[in-house]
């Protein structure tokens, strides 16, 4: 019998619930295929800096490098928001664990479901057959270049650096992943701007190529972004940099009805980080009705990192059969609002059969 170890790291203020939901649904995939789950949880983010001053203790760093994957709820508290002068954040312990375990690749898959085409911004012909993912690097650029202030203060920088080989290996990912779906494989940059940009372009150029079965389109982010609008189902595999990846993943969630359906992975050469893309929202924190989805297909890509591919089948279609009979939160259809803890339990009962 297989086993794997999975560190649960809640978070802020709805992480908590709706990792609850996640677990139940682990738990209930493992036993119906007969997989060991052990789960252990710690600590990160605003609750880490509350009970031990740091937003990421060293305990979770090594519960999580010890660990087969790890399962985040959110992270993030307005407190720190609104303080500009706070010298530690929530944020830092999620830029840290990523940093800590080799995390460069984030992977964002965008799939548009009928029954929320109505709480989509775009008109329904646009929204069938959306189904792309995202591959944003997530540990180079402008985000971890050097930055600071000069001239008393008054003048700012952040330096944007990366090397070929941090795009080689996120490069690869991407178009390993357009060979299992459909082929296609679009590369989003600043090329006629930014010489980052060039150099991710002629990376994947001279990588083309080694997979001739892949067509490779070169966009630049403003024409892409505008084209994630005017339409979404164009894209099938897309690739780029940090900041770039961070807005066109973002604007691309909104288009789907709503952010709490959309799961993610961070993986590395060795480790694996699985997440909703939504953020803690403090306010409905405790109230039982956060969107739990995200965070439960989050779970499905853990199981198709981690082999178990009949297991992460299992949790999509059970979400396919909850949506299809209105098992939904509030933010996707007021009119059949169920709680966090009814959709969880759905999903559970209908894996356990």
């Amino acid at each position: 019998m297989s086993f794997i170890k999975v560190a649960v790291l809640p978070g802020d203020g709805i992480g908590p619930e709706v990792v609850a939901q996640a677990v139940k649904v682990l738990n209930a995939v493992a036993a119906r295929h007969k997989f060991v789950v052990q789960l252990e949880e710690a600590l990160i983010g605003a609750v880490a800096i509350d009970k031990t001053g740091n937003p990421l203790p060293p305990e979770t760093v090594d519960l999580c490098r010890n660990s087969d994957a790890v399962l985040l709820g959110a992270v993030g508290h307005p407190k720190f928001d609104n303080d500009p002068s706070a010298k530690v954040r929530p944020e830092q312990g999620l830029l840290g664990i990523r940093k800590a375990l080799g995390l460069f690749a984030n992977i964002r898959p965008v799939a548009t479901y009928p029954l929320l085409y109505k709480a989509s911004p775009l008109r329904e012909n646009l929204l069938r057959n959306v189904d792309f993912v995202i591959y944003r690097e997530l540990t180079g650029g402008i985000y971890f270049g050097n930055k600071g202030r000069t001239n008393n203060g008054e003048e700012a920088y952040d330096h944007c650096l990366y090397s070929r080989q941090e795009i080689l290996r996120i490069a690869k990912m991407a178009f390993e992943s357009a060979r299992k779906r459909k082929k296609h494989l679009t590369l989003v940059d600043k090329a006629n701007v930014l010489e980052t940009s060039r150099l991710w372009r002629e990376t994947v150029r001279n990588m083309a190529p080694d997979y001739p079965d892949v067509q490779v389109d070169y966009m630049f982010v403003d024409a892409a972004s505008m084209k994630i609008i005017q339409n979404p189902s164009f894209f099938d595999v897309v690739l780029t940099e940090n900041m770039f990846g961070d807005i066109l993943t973002d604007e691309a969630s909104v288009i789907t009805g709503s952010i709490g359906m959309l799961p993610s992975a961070s993986l590395g050469e060795n480790k694996g980080l699985f997440e909703p893309i939504h953020g803690s929202w403090p306010e409905g924190a405790g109230k039982n009705i956060a969107n739990p989805y995200g965070t439960i297909l989050s779970v499905a890509m853990m199981m198709d990192y981690l082999g178990f591919t009949d297991a992460a089948s299992d949790i999509r279609k059970s979400v396919s059969v909850a949506l299809e009979n209105k098992i939904v939160t509030g933010d996707i259809d007021p009119h059949y609002a169920r709680s966090t803890e009814e959709i969880g339990d759905y999903i559970a009962n209908t894996i356990g059969g």
